[in-house]
């Protein structure tokens, strides 16, 4: 289910914004005229859970319940959290809102609601008393209450045989223990990064891509792990973001540590600014001096025609 929080990827934000009369902002007039539309709008499927984006033929007022069918053939029942938006869309790329969701299947929702606090508090109970050194992050009891559906982290493998035993001879039900990493875990939750936004693995990632401590060091920023880790105790996935402009800017500028014959002496290069396209060179006495990038290929230049 939470690969479909994000199938309109970082820009949905910016393209659901509508002017004041209906036109859709980011997208030219003629598009608007000749591509098909449909209807998006951001629901939740239970309180406090990241919000995912959902396809409709009309719209849907908010805090609407909605029955909404995913591309596998299961339904839903969510509630609307945004006003629904038209764009230029082709369908079939989102989990489709069918329609209002009936009394009955709001009935069913709110009874699925109440069944997934008992099986959590049952599921925390039975893990304690059987010393299973895992953490429990959500349960999800499907809308045709097929099976329930624990979600929970942990160091290692989990021995979970007795635990599940137990649940079905308690909920009566299937039972699927499914394990998660930090970073899915926080986005299963979702929250605010230390930018003051949202989570981008709430958002809008669809994918963790490798982040490695060297992306910091190459865009100069503080090394300490409480600046440069997302609330998964990760690094932050946003490092990745900038790297390639990082490593584009820096291929023409010399390495740090490089030693340079200059008009005043010999110097090595201590630091840069990549967006300024400047370098700061340390001669013998320790003294420090920030020159153009320019300037220093042409340095380089002259010495490597003397040589």
């Amino acid at each position: 289910m939470e690969k479909y929080f994000t199938k309109l990827g970082p820009g949905v934000r910016a393209l659901t914004k509508v002017g004041l009369e209906g036109k859709l902002c980011g997208v030219s007039e003629e598009r608007q005229k000749t591509s098909e539309r449909i209807f998006v709008t951001e629901v939740v499927l239970r309180e406090g859970w990241p919000g995912i984006h959902v396809e409709s033929e009309g719209a849907f007022p908010l805090h609407t319940l909605v029955l909404v069918e995913f591309p596998e053939g299961r339904r839903e029942v969510a509630r609307t959290v945004s006003r629904s938006v038209p764009l230029p869309l082709p369908a079939g790329r989102l989990p489709r809102a069918l329609r209002k969701a009936n009394r009955s299947e709001i009935r069913r929702w709110q009874e699925n609601i109440k069944f997934e606090e008992k099986a959590e508090e049952l599921c925390r109970k039975f893990a304690a008393e059987l010393g299973l050194e895992m953490k429990l992050t959500r349960v999800e009891r499907l809308f045709d209450r097929s099976k329930i559906i624990f979600y929970y982290t942990a160091e290692g493998r989990i021995d979970f045989r007795e635990l599940v035993r137990q649940l079905v001879r308690a909920l009566r039900t299937r039972i699927e223990m499914r394990q998660i990493g930090v970073r899915n875990e926080a986005a299963l939750h979702g929250g605010l990064a230390c930018c003051g936004r949202e989570l981008c693995c709430a958002a809008f990632l669809k994918e963790f891509a490798p982040v490695s401590i060297r992306m910091a060091k190459e865009q100069s920023l503080p090394l300490d792990p409480e600046k440069i880790s997302g609330v998964c105790g990760r690094l932050l996935c946003c490092l990745l973001y900038e790297h390639h402009v990082y490593q584009e800017l820096s291929r023409s500028l010399p390495k740090l540590g490089k030693r340079i014959r200059t008009p005043v002496g010999p110097c090595r290069v201590v630091r840069y600014n990549i967006f300024r396209q400047t370098v700061v060179l340390e001669n013998q006495e320790g003294r420090e001096v920030e020159i153009p990038a320019e300037e220093l290929r042409q340095i380089l230049s002259e010495n490597q025609e003397g040589a």
